[in-house]
């Protein structure tokens, strides 16, 4: 991440490769561009390549390197995205033989977070993946300079530098943990005093920009932030709707998630999809006139898992109905179709709702 957020990006090529096929790189490169975009970077050109293992001085291959560096003469970009995490020295290597910036998808998510982080408890998530993935990159720095100087038992003054460095980083990272933590506690005697209330909490998870800010205005009538971005919010929001005068639920959205999103992040922002794992009921909102849709899913179910939330009841919302005429992909799920933006079925959704939260209660739309 050095300097990165002082620099103003406004053009990239974008690299992709790995063991995928052409069409798995393609599909991640279309989400890398919405991703630059999202950063206020245009995308110039794409590049891909498909291999059987990473090359390790560069990541891809030698002639790749020469064809990349080749566009990269033609289009002149700011700066080249690699869509994976690769290593620093990898990084700098790329730097160096195309003349221009060499950021990885990591380095671009955390800078999207650190954007649109509003809360302090937001905030102090998006620094701590920030600072892991700085203690990570050091101690890449550090293995390729003893590689230069001759092995693991040189000592100099790089490795000296490189070790204060880590000791700062560490302390800093315990010292916004613990602030962290001092939330998570707060959050925690919300939620105990939510369930001696006999309060019912229904959780908004998804893929980003599946529509889970929009569903979650028209549910509450409120006017919450959203926006055609990856992103768009990451901070929670809780609303009280209320089906009559003696039943209602809490519901709130979370962070969106994302193909490859890193496992530190996933971590950082464990505090905020702790509200996932609580929940009565989770409203796995899917942009189904999307064609990646299952993967979308599948991705949504992957991280719900890790978060602890893999056991509990879920509703796939099938967002953006009206954009879509073939269902027949999502047989066998227990989905109610709606369009957020234009209020279509959402009484149908909240009875959906009501059935599982309130097994006596017969709500009538």
């Amino acid at each position: 991440m050095e300097n990165f957020e002082e620099k103003k990006y406004k053009t990239a090529v974008l690299l992709g490769a790995g063991v995928e096929s052409k069409d798995e790189l393609l599909r991640s490169l279309v989400e890398l561009e919405r991703l630059a975009d999202t950063a206020g970077i245009q995308t110039l050109e794409m590049c891909y390549q498909s291999f059987k293992e990473q090359t390790k001085a560069t990541y891809i291959g030698s002639g790749k390197v020469e064809e990349v560096a080749e566009v990269v003469k033609r289009v002149k970009p700011d700066v080249v995205i690699v869509d994976d995490m690769i290593k620093a020295f990898q990084l700098r290597n790329l730097a160096d033989a195309f003349g221009v910036d060499v950021i990885d998808r990591y380095m671009l998510v955390l800078d999207i977070f650190s954007q649109r982080a509003k809360t302090a408890e937001g905030k102090l998530q998006v620094e701590i993946a920030q600072l892991k993935y700085n203690i990570s990159r050091i101690s890449l720095i550090k293995e390729d300079a003893q590689r230069f100087r001759g092995g693991q038992n040189s000592r100099g003054p790089g490795e000296k530098a490189t070790e204060i460095a880590k000791r700062a980083f560490r302390a800093k990272l315990q010292g916004l943990q613990e602030r962290v933590d001092e939330l998570k506690k707060q959050r925690e005697l919300s939620r105990n005093k939510r369930k001696s209330n006999h309060e019912k909490l229904v959780a908004i998870v998804g893929y980003t920009n599946a529509g889970k800010s929009t569903l979650l205005n028209a549910l509450a009538k409120d006017n919450i932030y959203a926006d055609d971005k990856l992103f768009a919010t990451l901070d929670t929001t809780t609303r009280k709707i209320y089906l009559d005068y003696k039943h209602s639920f809490l519901i709130t959205d979370t962070v969106g998630f994302i193909s490859k999103l890193p496992h530190d992040l996933i971590e950082a922002f464990q505090a905020t999809l702790e509200e996932a794992s609580s929940a009565n009921c989770i409203l796995n909102v899917v942009d189904c006139s999307d064609k990646n849709a299952l993967k979308h899913i599948e991705v949504t179910k992957n991280t719900l898992n890790v978060v602890g939330a893999g056991n509990i009841p879920v509703i796939y919302v099938l967002n953006k109905a009206d954009m879509c005429n073939d269902f027949s992909a999502f047989e066998g799920l227990d989905y109610v179709k709606v369009s957020a933006k234009n209020g279509e079925n959402l009484e149908l959704l909240k009875q959906k709702i009501a059935s599982i939260l309130f097994p006596d209660f017969e709500y009538y739309v």
